[in-house]
């Protein structure tokens, strides 16, 4: 019998298996999330690509697509961040993901209207900020993740133990999880769930633009990098845009010449619009693993599969 009765993750937010969808821009829209959900994760949208608007008609949708536990990642530097709070609020949202920013800044807020709350980081201070905070779960996000990263450049099995020794909340592993031979890897450093980006983001219910799915699953391995560390950092894969960037860092550029490299709406036109030379292409280095196109679904039911049989296979 498949089951995680006795799992912490899968208790606090209702689900059935301690499996979360990375709440990704241009990516995790209503379709992606209540697909997730439908099949027994727990799906995120990710309010970081949407105007408070469009989050109120994506979490309205999502409503209407599961009768299942979703929520919303919410990276807090984004510029509406109250607005998009107030649309959480107002529409009862039971479940938010945080991240890039200081939990504490909503954090009660947010749980004084029911809802449970979680944190994103990449090293041990920010674990404990986050449980100081009073976060319900922390996501422990290492160095293979796609997408905004970590400067420490920790990986995700050296993060796992070091976050464990100072916090005992929940911890939902991040960065490189692919299958259920992840997930047990996870489990045995100290996690109780796991979050996977990159994998969904190129599943058929994903948002991003089909050249840059056919890209991800195209590429092979060392097709990523963590650049802009000195801005906000981010693992690309190396397309044009991507070596203007690491030439203009080998030549001292300045942060605002980096700034105005970087411009606006750069991953839209990447993720979203499928310029695969200008855009910015943001994914994980397990990028180099997927290989075909999958539903939601189909990820979710080969993730839980795999965990069995290997826990079986080493359990003999």
């Amino acid at each position: 019998m498949k089951n995680f009765q006795n799992n912490s993750i899968c208790r606090i937010f209702d689900i059935e298996y301690p499996v979360i969808q990375g709440g990704m821009v241009w990516c995790s829209g209503y379709k992606l999330a209540s697909a997730v959900s439908n099949a027994g994760g727990l799906g995120l949208l990710g309010a970081g690509s949407m105007t408070p608007e469009l989050l109120e008609e994506h979490i309205i949708k999502c409503k209407q697509s599961t009768e299942k536990p979703f929520g919303v990642n919410l990276p807090l530097i984004h510029r509406n961040a109250p607005a998009l709070i107030e649309v959480i609020l107002k529409q009862k949202v039971k479940i938010v993901f945080t991240s890039a920013g200081n939990p504490a800044q909503w954090t009660q807020v947010l749980k004084a209207s029911g809802c449970k709350v979680v944190h994103v980081i990449a090293n041990s201070r920010f674990a404990q900020k986050a449980a100081d905070s009073g976060v319900d779960a922390i996501v422990a996000e290492g160095f293979e993740a796609g997408g905004h990263n970590g400067r420490e450049e920790t990986t995700t099995f050296s993060l796992l133990p070091i976050i464990r020794k100072v916090t005992d909340k929940p911890i939902i592993a991040a960065g490189g999880m692919y299958d259920g031979s992840s997930m047990l890897a996870a489990f045995a450093l100290g996690a109780s769930g796991i979050q996977l980006g990159s994998r969904f983001a190129v599943c058929e219910e994903s948002s991003a633009h089909e050249n840059f799915k056919k890209y991800v699953i195209d590429s092979e391995e060392g097709v990523t990098r963590l650049l802009m560390k000195r801005l906000i950092p981010v693992r690309l894969m190396l397309n044009s845009f991507a070596k203007q960037v690491v030439e203009a860092e080998a030549s001292g550029a300045s942060m605002k010449q980096l700034t105005d490299l970087l411009g606006s709406g750069r991953c839209k036109k990447g993720v979203f619009e499928g310029d695969l030379e200008e855009g910015e292409l943001e994914i994980g280095q397990i990028a180099a693993r997927i290989n075909k196109m999958e539903s939601a679904a189909e990820i979710v039911n080969n993730i839980v599969d795999t965990y069995f049989s290997e826990l079986n296979r080493i359990c003999g």
